[in-house]
This record gives structure tokens, C-alpha cells and sequence, in this order.
């Protein structure tokens, strides 16, 4: 059988056209221990900023709980006519982790959209069940009647960032943690990347922030904003335990970037977050790309306003906005954890 990349399709970058964003609406209290009342409303606010350029697609458990939702989308002024509610129960809300990652094929004028179905294992079997997220995709495919590629490994979105233009960023911590697919070396799983994805080259970071149960997924720590710049967080405190793993990864990108010809831009931390003592995984990386805006976790700190404007110098086409975290990283995850974009089906 062929792969998506010998078939021509490749992985789009989130900041190309996008049909709809998806959200797996929350509902696991025990994800946000004795924290769980606000998380609704943050859900609710990042639809609505959403809804603004495009659709909302939410993944409810029933008819019931679409009611439910509706009703907190329209105490938060969301225009309900951007809101699709699809029938997909959910263990949890990580629906960049354990919803589809998309590939789109563009050929004479068309485009086929298709879909990667990779096995989620909720971050090395760290909180089961996880059985209804791992079906997400392929109901997904079903509903759309898109084609489905299985790849047979584990792979979470978070893990990793693409430009769209043959090049993929990940982390060593993450995709070769012995919790995800214990038999395959870093060769092979270049291999599923390159042929599932349609990338061309893989860069490696090394470890990710305090506080992530991932394992170190990049989107906390490093993105591509453009076919040719990359965002990576940076501690400016020498005390903190971020401090060593973050100066690596950017030496590292430097040395990418001078064989490569990428630019590297720094962006601040938001120091430390806690809860209940917890070291939180907190960070302006965690920022999702529509069609619109730019929403990005701030986290109640001096440098959220001077990492909202390193953003929008950035993305001077797009709104950059600050969406309060605080509550929401409590869940060990923030903005773009919580979120999945879907590329337009036909080019514009």
C-alpha cells in the first residue's frame, strides 16, 4: 500500500487555510482536580475567537451534552451558527493529541484533504482509559467520508510542528521515550514521519519544560511561525530548572539554523506557574494559528504583554490574543493542547 507522501500528500502548516477548528469538550473532572468549574468557560471564550474566522467543531459525547455546551457557548457570545457538534465520546479533552492529524494533497487546481490515524496511548499509559480518544479519527474519517491512513505507532500532535514546506520539529525526549513505541529506534520512526507526513527533514530538539506529563511535546517549547522562522522559549533566570534544558535547545536550533538559513526568535517565559504546589507546564508556546488570530496562554505575568508582542510583529496579518491560562494549565496543558486544526478541503 502506498503512503500519504508517495501519494503526494504532506502535513500543512496551521498557518495555511483552515476549514474549522476541533475541540473535544471537557468533561473529566479529575484532569483539573478540584479546579474543574471555570475550564468550561476557558473552553468557551477560545470557541468564540475561533468562531470568528471559522467553524467550531466540538466532539460531544450525546445530544444531551451538545445542549449543555450550546448553552455556556452562548453565555460567552459565540455565534452558535460557526458551532458543529460531532458525536464522538471522549475519555478527554487533549484532542491534539488524540484527534486526527490531517494531510492534504494539492494537484492541478484540487485539493484532497485525508487524514493520519496514529495510536494514542495517553503519553505512555500515564491516565487511562484512553479507548474512545484512540477511536476519534477514524470516526472522524467515517463522518467525512475522508480517507484514512494508519499508521500502527504512537504519535501525539503535540509532539510535533510543521512548516509546510518539508521540514518537522520534535523532540528527542518525547518521540524516543521507550513509554511510545519501545521497538523502534530514531531512524525508523523518521521513517513514519517522513512517509505518513510528507516531510523531508526532521529537526531534533532535546528535552521540554518543568511540569509536562508529555514528555517533552514541542508545542510548549518551539514553533514554526513561517515557511522560515522559528519561535522557541527562553528562561532568563539561570535558578530555574527550565534555564539549561532551554538554552540547549536554542544552541541547537542555532546550529540547525546556520546550515539551514532558518531565523530564530526568542520568547520570553511566563516564570514559574504553581498549583497546589505543582509546577505547571506554562508557556507562550502553546499558541494556536486560525485563519484570524493568534491565541495565545498568558499566565497573569509581567512578560505575557511582551510575549503577545513578539507574536504579533510576527504574524502582522493575523490578531494576536491573550487568552488567561492560569486555570487551564492546571491540566497539565494549555491552548493548542486542547485544539486541532482542520485545513480547508478546497483551495482558494
Amino acid at each position: 500500500m502506498l503512503t500519504p507522501s508517495q501519494l503526494g500528500f504532506r502535513m500543512p502548516a496551521e498557518w495555511e487555510p483552515q476549514e474549522a477548528v476541533w475541540l473535544s469538550w471537557p468533561h473529566k473532572l479529575e484532569t483539573w482536580p478540584g479546579a474543574f468549574e471555570p475550564i468550561p468557560q476557558v473552553f468557551a471564550q477560545i470557541a468564540r475567537y475561533i468562531s470568528l474566522s471559522e467553524l467550531v467543531r466540538i466532539n460531544v459525547a450525546n445530544e444531551e451534552m451538545a445542549d449543555g455546551v450550546s448553552g455556556e457557548l452562548k453565555r460567552a457570545g459565540v455565534d452558535l451558527d460557526q458551532i458543529r457538534f460531532h458525536f464522538n465520546p471522549t475519555n478527554d479533552s487533549w484532542v491534539r493529541d488524540h484527534g486526527p492529524i490531517y494531510v492534504v494533497k494539492d494537484e492541478a487546481g484540487q485539493r484532497e484533504r485525508a487524514l493520519t490515524d496514529w495510536k494514542y496511548n495517553s503519553w505512555g499509559d500515564k491516565y487511562p482509559p484512553y479507548d474512545l480518544d484512540n477511536q476519534v479519527p477514524q470516526r472522524i474519517a467515517d463522518e467525512f467520508g475522508e480517507r484514512r491512513f494508519e499508521t500502527g505507532i504512537v504519535l501525539e500532535g503535540g509532539s510535533i510542528d510543521v512548516n509546510g514546506q518539508g521540514a518537522l520539529l520534535t523532540t528527542t525526549s518525547c518521540l524516543l521515550n521507550k513509554n511510545r513505541n519501545p521497538k523502534l529506534d530514531q531512524e525508523s520512526i523518521e521513517t513514519y514521519l517522513l512517509h505518513f507526513l510528507g516531510v523531508e527533514e526532521i529537526l531534533w530538539l532535546g528535552d521540554g519544560i518543568v511540569g509536562d506529563d508529555t514528555d517533552g511535546h514541542i508545542d510548549d517549547i518551539t514553533r514554526f511561525v513561517s515557511a522560515d522562522t522559528i519561535v522557541t522559549v527562553v528562561e532568563s533566570d539561570s535558578s530555574d530548572p527550565n534555564y539549561a534544558p532551554l538554552l540547549e535547545n536554542l544552541n541547537l536550533l542555532h546550529e540547525l539554523a546556520g546550515s539551514r538559513g532558518y531565523n530564530i526568535v526568542e520568547l520570553p517565559m511566563p516564570g514559574p506557574v504553581y498549583f497546589d504546589g505543582e509546577r505547571l507546564p506554562a508557556s507562550y508556546a502553546n499558541f494556536l494559528i486560525t485563519n484570524g488570530h493568534v491565541l495565545v496562554p498568558v499566565y497573569r505575568h509581567q512578560n505575557d504583554i511582551r510575549a503577545l508582542g513578539i507574536l504579533q510583529d510576527l504574524f502582522p496579518e493575523r490578531i494576536v490574543v491573550g487568552i488567561d491560562c492560569t486555570q487551564l494549565v492546571w491540566g497539565l496543558g494549555a491552548i493548542h493542547c486542547v485544539t486541532q486544526q482542520q485545513p480547508a478541503a478546497v483551495l482558494s
